[in-house]
């Protein structure tokens, strides 16, 4: 997981930050799809997170069956939040686990190798070290910023995203408040990937201008 040190290795460039989208936290699937469309259709996104809380699983089932062919005929990921058992009933690209929810090891071992699994390591350095050694594909940082879609545990500074950057090969997701107008420090410190939510939805000219202009910064030099 460390970088190698001490070694006159010629990196690769590091690619370009990206786009992880997180649903709202309630919606009506049909008219939400078609938001979810537009949004995708403006620009590149890597996944779409569907994040339903105080809901049956019935309802995340039947909702996921509708978002799951739109994001994945955008060429996007598609992670259930939480859930590592309907994930693999759905046959979803991925799971995003808390530290409250299923452990990483356990959702490995239930969605094998090829699945995306992902940690929330909040602001530790420690959980993050844990997740990665473990074989998690992606540590997530946060909150970054205040936040209405949830409560969040932890404030991360910016200094942990340009530390992990610079030490661990393992991607980072930078989560927590994060709006087109906020996010240049995170991308300038080498966050690989930014997870958005209110800042997509909520865009005042809408959520494809949000994506726009999210993808405008990370092209900036």
């Amino acid at each position: 997981m460390a970088k190698a040190a001490g070694q006159p290795v010629q990196d690769d460039p590091k690619p370009p930050c990206r786009l992880y989208l997180v649903t709202p936290p309630a919606f009506e699937a049909k008219a939400f799809g078609e938001v979810l469309k537009a949004a995708l259709g403006a620009g590149d996104v890597a996944c779409v997170q569907l994040r339903l809380k105080d809901v049956t699983d019935d309802h995340i089932l039947r909702t996921a069956d509708h978002l799951m062919p739109i994001v994945q005929r955008a060429g996007a990921a598609f992670i259930l939040n939480d859930r590592p058992d309907l994930a693999q009933a759905l046959g979803a690209d991925g799971v995003h686990v808390g530290q409250d929810d299923m452990p990483y090891a356990e959702a490995r071992r239930l969605l094998g190798p090829d699945t995306i699994v992902g940690v929330t390591c909040h602001d530790s350095r420690h959980l993050a070290m844990e997740a990665g050694e473990a074989g998690a594909d992606y540590v997530a940082f946060g909150a970054f910023f205040p936040t209405t879609t949830k409560d969040p545990k932890a404030r991360a500074p910016f200094e942990l995203v340009s530390w992990w950057a610079e030490m661990m090969t393992v991607p980072q997701v930078a989560i927590g408040g994060i709006t087109a107008d906020n996010c240049r420090p995170l991308v300038r410190a080498g966050a690989d990937f930014l997870a958005v939510s209110a800042g997509i939805w909520q865009h005042p000219e809408g959520p494809a201008a949000a994506v726009e202009a999210f993808n405008a910064i990370f092209a900036a030099p």
